[in-house]
């Protein structure tokens, strides 16, 4: 319970400074985001006017320590004030649509690339030293070390504008109309197919590394010789032995992974304008609209918190060595 509530205090104060950042760093950046919505029509507008609309938009000019208040109140309310560059839509109405398509992209490529790096890296540590092992990290390895949206772009070349084999933009055919339809679905799996094999191609050396390594490291201890010794068939030892043990360490880049869905895909989201909160974070940051940008900060970063402190509570039970050590430091 103690290492329960201890990590739970960590994760709190750290939502205090990101909440204190996301509430300072907008009000930091130059110049004025009544100016920027309004542009050349600004000019024929008098000043009576212009104040009305930063009125609208929740721009004041009281104190600092206000705003601050003002401002932690209304989130806990939820309310993240009016997006500039989709006025009036609320913050947290432009952040849902694009949080469901971050997901569905995040999710898929990170359980391919779980599920496909960890089975190349337990055959490559089972078989080390073979032409399995020799080739496929190395290969991966080498493919990983692109930047993403070098990959992203060479898939949009050769797989949509040379050879036309899927769809380079979007996340399903404007054409249709959005529901649980066949028509609609197919197209929203044919437009996943080229972001999520990037996402899938940047992180797979990762897994397959790590896998490798913690498989190596396990396959040398007593309890697998023994029980090789007890002729036990090679599957039930790679599987039920020397892969669930070496498995443990992968929980925690899980966590950590699953938390960067939120917003690290950016550069991918970008290259083929899938509608997702990468690509929202930068068509917030071209608009200065500040409270999109706050919102979009503030959700990526609670998620974050929340999907590690949730890793570090399974991690200790998933783990006894962990409880081991706390009560060794008791």
């Amino acid at each position: 319970m103690k290492y329960v509530l201890r990590r739970l205090g960590f994760y709190l104060i750290a939502f205090w400074a990101a909440l204190t950042l996301d509430f300072v760093l907008p009000r930091l950046l130059p110049g004025d985001p009544a100016a920027a919505i309004l542009g050349p029509i600004g000019s024929r507008m008098t000043e009576a006017q212009i104040n009305a609309l930063r009125q609208a938009l929740g721009l004041s000019d009281a104190p600092l320590w206000e705003q601050y208040i003002q401002f932690v109140t209304h989130v806990f309310q939820g309310d993240l004030g009016v997006s500039y560059s989709a006025f009036p839509a609320p913050v947290t109405q432009v952040i849902a649509t694009g949080f469901g398509w971050t997901l569905l992209l995040g999710l898929s490529s990170l359980t391919v690339s779980v599920i496909v790096g960890h089975l190349i890296g337990i055959y490559g540590a089972w078989r080390r030293g073979s032409a399995f092992d020799v080739v496929m990290p190395p290969l991966f390895n080498f493919i990983g070390a692109f930047p993403s949206f070098f990959l992203a772009l060479g898939a949009v070349y050769f797989l949509g504008l040379q050879y036309k084999w899927f769809p380079i933009a979007h996340a399903a055919e404007d054409s249709l109309t959005p529901g649980l339809t066949p028509e609609y679905l197919l197209s929203v799996l044919h437009h996943l197919v080229l972001p999520m094999s990037v996402a899938v191609l940047v992180n797979l050396q990762v897994w397959i590394q790590t896998m490798r390594n913690n498989m190596i490291s396990v396959l040398a201890e007593d309890y697998i010789t023994m029980s090789e010794a007890k002729g036990l068939t090679q599957n039930r030892i790679m599987f039920g032995y020397a892969a669930r043990n070496a498995i443990l360490p992968s929980v925690t880049g899980f966590g950590i992974f699953l938390g960067s869905i939120l917003g690290g895909q950016v550069l991918i989201e970008q290259v083929f304008a899938y509608p997702g909160l990468g690509y929202l974070l930068v068509r917030a940051v071209g608009a200065r609209d500040y409270p999109l940008m706050g919102g979009l900060f503030l959700g990526i970063t609670v998620g974050v918190l929340l999907i590690n402190f949730v890793v570090d509570i399974l991690y200790r039970f998933l783990d006894p060595r962990v409880r081991v050590e706390e009560r060794a430091h008791v």
